[in-house]
């Protein structure tokens, strides 16, 4: 079978007592970055091998791996943070183990967007989930789509982008929407700040430099009031 193994987004500590164990016992781990994951394996003294599996190769090597799972072996699949999956490699594989009819375990745990969305202080009973926009084609299509959705909605950003996009969400949500920035979440430096999106630029643009990857939480868009008509 194969499991699905969330990894700390930051604090090395945010990992369940079950994914270190399955971790200890599977007979290969699937690793986004092995450097990185090695770090984490080293922490919490697990041994296992790692392979890496990755966006670049996924397509290349994601054969080899069902044929692994179908000849009786147990795989872990982890990334660099979060959950596999979710804006990371994790889709393909799942996939190609359904078709085959491999057993697929996803753990709970860590991912970036469930700690900014709930710390936003902005509605969360129903939400969308939109990840890294699209860096050119289309991106604006986007934005126009989510800008008029009535729940709020959220994105993942890189820090050298956030002003950028900032400025775009205001040129279809208006200056005054309400929007929550998140950043280094779990780490010494997390910050989350909740204001409009024109004071969000005000602030961040003052930085040196924005660290971190970036989860920006953006407030649905009001229902028009309708006016009463008189008689």
């Amino acid at each position: 079978m194969l499991y699905l193994v969330p990894t700390p987004i930051g604090n090395l500590e945010d990992i369940t007592l079950r994914a270190i164990r399955i971790l200890n016992e599977v007979d290969l781990i699937l690793a986004e970055d092995t450097r990185t994951s090695k770090k984490l394996l080293i922490h919490h003294g697990i041994e296992t091998p790692l392979r890496s599996y990755h966006a670049h190769n996924e397509h290349a090597v994601v054969n080899s791996i069902i044929e692994q799972l179908q000849s009786g072996q147990t795989l872990a699949l982890i990334t660099d943070a979060g959950t596999p999956g979710i804006s990371d490699p994790g889709f393909l594989v799942t996939r190609e183990c359904v078709k085959a009819n491999i057993k697929v375990e996803c753990l709970p745990g860590a991912t970036a967007f469930v700690p900014a969305l709930v710390a936003s202080g902005l509605p969360c009973d129903k939400f969308f989930f939109e990840g890294f926009l699209p860096h050119k084609k289309g991106r604006q299509t986007r934005l126009k789509y989510l800008c008029e959705l009535s729940t709020t909605f959220v994105l993942y950003e890189s820090p050298h982008r956030l002003i950028k996009c900032l400025k775009q969400l205001i040129e279809f949500c208006g200056a005054e929407r309400k929007a929550s920035v998140c950043r280094e979440l779990t780490k010494m430096h997390e910050e989350c700040v909740t204001k409009s999106l024109e004071d969000l630029i005000t602030y961040f643009d003052t930085e040196k430099k924005v660290r971190g990857e970036i989860v920006i939480i953006v407030e649905g868009k009001a229902p028009i009031k309708k006016e009463k008509r008189t008689y």
